[in-house]
């Protein structure tokens, strides 16, 4: 019964969502304030019924109900309840139910705290919104039932079980964080659109769109961290990044983002760039769509895509060209009427914060170009692969500028500014990069050269960081507690990214392995550390039988860590999984994997990964920065723009 009244939720969720797709729009345009007030009644009302519907099927999997199909193919009684509920998403069809689930989340968030906004353009933003809710909603009753049944007499006693990969608690929330990032770019789309129809963008509507923006950019970071750092620890392979297609498709809306955070920036200070960032707004949200499609299209081969019949990657290919095509025409046609007001310098903080824009959409068209072209090929008879060579052969050039230009630009002031005071307040920063790249020169052999460019950067913009805040706050403890939020945040992002690039050339460059069979009671050395196999033993797990080795990290005399990998096989799916142990440090990871025996001995692979902690301290800083970039009172809906610091030297990114 349950089942049932959420399939009828998701039915009543649809008729409703399609109501604040039309009414609040024509009553927008026809300056009708009963049928413009809709919008926000109708916004949560969905929201109402897609939690039931959520609800329902959460309650299935957890009394594991398998006349349901969808849970009789993706849970089991034995499974920790942990993962009874991360099954929920941790498949197609529910994954779709969660991305409309926080498609309404946002939209009733707009209904709730948008207050302040003017009816007009509040009205046909939750208008847009319901109309790519519209197009889910139907995906998801015509193509990807979560609710359909089994027919009683072929009800099985018990379930398939869930893909052991994705039995892990980072697996558990990753994907939850990234659909909050995808789906939260829906509300920039938007109101990108409901500014095109009105033809009006100005900088209150700049402070509009930065909120929800920083939001849905803070949740994709967080979502690409947790998934790197699954990837990481979970397959055992001892990397992090791969240039995977799917890791691509969640790291080029947060690429596109970011430089939509930026852009509306200019747009809030400056009545500049308007056009520019309507049309960044629509290609974030568009990439978010693409990234979806990827997954869930069955093109593209990889560990994190969810595959699917070829009927369902029509229908969201289908969506995504109506969405973005529809969108992108409509700027076309509005798009020049957006003037302009403020006009800039090239050499300027706008000029500045422009650069990076452009490098930075550059690198996402780049990616882009990398993930597509095997398929492009594929259209044309040809076998094509592209790899890791390309995209860092490609990529890493247009990051060196972005990350030396983000050091000088927020030195340099608004409208006009010469290049000279600014780069004069950064000698001390520019001496300290150079000594760092003679250390790093002088103890790295093979990748000096990318070494160096990679501790340079990170020295580089760290230190223009942190020259650019004691200016702001001339390192007085009173003007520091009246800084604005924004400030601190911006502060803490940058370095954020510092710590991650430091973390990223480590991880990347420094690498050692080792693959070797090993006896109990046999030694191997890696990175300074001797590592010896003590035993090895079978454990019994909750749903799966491990074999643990045991190895003891000394180095020289002292006992550094224990560290006790595990071979596992699942009872239920009968699908072997590797788990790695890691030891962190500040100077990095011992990571040690065991395999399956050979001989005497077992199969063992062994890691020494320098700097790693820092790729995850560096994500970690950047999300304390947005977050406590997301409570500044100036970027609260509706706030006026206004600093709290008195005479500070600019305005707070």
């Amino acid at each position: 019964m349950i089942t049932e009244i959420g399939h009828f939720a998701l039915i009543l969720a649809l008729s409703v969502t399609v109501a604040q797709a039309v009414v609040p729009m024509v009553g927008a345009a026809r300056g009708n304030p009963l049928w413009t007030a809709f919008a926000g009644p109708a916004a949560l009302g969905q929201l109402l019924l897609i939690a039931v519907s959520f609800a329902a099927l959460t309650h299935a999997y957890v009394v594991s109900d398998f006349s349901v199909l969808n849970v009789a193919a993706n849970s089991h009684t034995d499974k920790p309840m942990l993962y009874k509920v991360s099954g929920v998403w941790g498949n197609h069809e529910g994954s779709m139910l969660l991305w409309v689930l926080i498609l309404a989340l946002f939209g009733g968030a707009v209904a709730l705290f948008g207050r302040n906004l003017p009816p007009g353009l509040k009205a046909r933003a939750l208008s847009v919104q319901a109309m790519v809710a519209v197009g889910f909603l139907l995906f998801i009753l015509f193509t990807s039932n979560p609710f359909e049944r089994i027919p009683a007499e072929m009800v099985p006693i018990n379930g398939r079980g869930l893909n052991p990969l994705l039995q892990d608690p980072g697996l558990a929330f990753h994907p939850p964080f990234l659909y909050l990032g995808y789906v939260g770019f829906s509300m920039a789309f938007s109101f990108a659109i409901a500014a095109l129809i009105e033809g009006r963008v100005d900088a209150a509507w700049a402070r509009w769109v930065r909120p929800w923006t920083l939001a849905a950019w803070i949740f994709l970071t967080i979502g690409i961290a947790l998934g790197s750092w699954w990837a990481y620890y979970e397959l055992g392979w001892g990397g992090w990044w791969y240039w995977d297609p799917v890791e691509n498709a969640s790291f080029m809306p947060w690429l596109a983002g970011t430089a939509l955070l930026h852009s509306a920036l200019v747009v809030e200070k400056r009545d500049s760039l308007k056009a520019w960032t309507v049309f960044l707004a629509i290609v974030t949200f568009g990439l978010s769509l693409l990234g979806t499609f990827l997954v869930r299209s069955g093109v593209l081969s990889s560990v994190h895509a969810f595959a699917t019949d070829p009927a369902r990657g029509v229908f969201i290919l289908g969506l995504l060209l109506l969405t973005v095509a529809g969108s992108l025409a409509l700027f076309a046609w509005r798009g020049p009427t957006m003037k302009s007001g403020g006009l800039f310098q090239p050499i300027s903080r706008e000029g500045s914060l422009l650069f990076n824009n452009l490098l930075m959409a550059v690198a996402a068209a780049a990616v882009l170009l990398g993930t597509l072209f095997p398929l492009i090929a594929q259209a044309f008879e040809y076998k094509a692969s592209v790899g890791p060579p390309f995209f860092n052969m490609v990529f890493v050039p247009l990051m060196v500028p972005m990350v030396v230009a983000m050091g000088i630009g927020p030195l340099m002031s608004w409208k006009r500014a010469d290049l000279g005071p600014a780069l004069r307040r950064l000698w001390f920063v520019a001496a300290v990069t150079l000594g760092a790249l003679a250390v790093t020169g002088a103890l790295v052999g093979e990748t000096r050269l990318m070494s160096m460019v990679g501790i340079g950067l990170a020295v580089w913009l760290a230190g223009g960081t942190l020259v650019e805040f004691a200016g702001r706050s001339r390192l007085d403890p009173h003007r520091m507690a009246r800084m604005p939020r924004g400030a601190w945040g911006m502060t803490l992002a940058h370095l954020g990214l510092a710590i991650a690039i430091a973390g990223m050339t480590g991880a990347g460059l420094w690498k050692q392995e080792k693959v070797l069979t090993m006896q109990p009671g046999e030694t191997a050395r890696i990175g300074g550390f001797d590592l010896t196999l003590d035993a090895v033993r079978d454990e019994p797990g909750p749903n799966y039988a491990a074999t643990r080795g045991i190895f003891t990290a000394r180095r020289g005399d002292d006992v550094v860590a224990v560290l006790s990998p595990e071979k596992r096989v699942y009872t239920v799916e009968g699908r072997p999984t590797s788990e790695a142990a890691i030891h962190s440090m500040i100077s990095g990871d011992l990571y040690a994997v065991i395999g399956d025996p050979q001989g005497d001995g077992y199969v063992v692979r062994l890691f020494w990964n320098p700097l790693v902690p820092w790729m995850w301290t560096g994500c970690l800083v950047m999300v304390v920065g947005g977050a406590l970039s997301l409570t500044d009172r100036r970027f609260r809906i509706g706030a006026p723009k206004r600093s709290r610091l008195r005479g500070a030297a600019r305005p707070a990114e």
